[in-house]
């Protein structure tokens, strides 16, 4: 089994490049998607995470409401760091059980927003960060999420910076380009991890 620990920053299009792997054979683990699993209603976490900031942070329908608990999130360390605190070992054991689940000969991408700022790296055979730069990052979260520049911003900054995750890559996929451009780059990464699996 080959390990990849696939990250980039908000907006980047981390989530294209692991759809495009998952078409092209890769076992993808999702984490936002484990994420928001872990919080639906009626789960420890959503109550645990009610309890920690009110019930201001849920939708009419009793779900998470997810803008406004990342507005008060994204604005201040310490209620991220209570929020991660309850949601990430949640999400790292769901994965594990997943991963555990996969198949010894498969290419394992494991699709995690946070990998550098959690200290994943050494849990990896290889890590993929997709890149672009912040300006680009910010006109995406205004065109796809309607975020304000500020918004966007406050979201970029509480990530790690686009230099710590280059320097924690063993690839780096630029996706500043076309969508033509970022399908041949895939094309080239899942040459490049089915050689390394091999070897593996």
């Amino acid at each position: 089994m080959l390990k990849v620990g696939l990250t980039g920053g908000i907006g980047s299009g981390k989530s294209a490049v692991a759809a495009r792997l998952a078409e092209r054979g890769a076992v993808v683990i999702d984490a936002d998607r484990i994420a928001r699993e872990v919080v639906e209603p009626g789960t420890p976490a959503l109550s645990e995470i009610v309890a920690e900031f009110g019930e201001a942070v849920l939708t009419p329908e009793g779900k998470l409401d997810r803008p406004r608990l990342g507005d008060i999130v994204f604005a201040d360390a310490d209620r991220l760091a209570a929020l991660n605190a309850i949601v990430h070992p949640r999400v790292g054991r769901r994965s594990q059980e997943l991963m555990a689940a996969a198949d010894p000969d498969a290419v394992v991408v494991y699709d995690v927003p946070l990998l550098v700022e959690n200290g994943l790296v050494g849990m990896y055979d290889v890590v993929v960060v997709v890149d672009v730069p912040a300006r680009t990052q910010v006109e995406r979260l205004a065109a796809t999420r309607g975020m304000s520049e500020e918004q966007a911003r406050a979201r970029i900054d509480a990530q790690a910076t686009r230099e710590e995750r280059r320097a924690a890559a063993d690839v780096v996929v630029n996706n500043s380009g076309t969508v033509a451009d970022l399908d041949t780059r895939v094309a080239e990464l899942w040459a490049d991890l089915e050689r390394r699996a091999v070897r593996d």
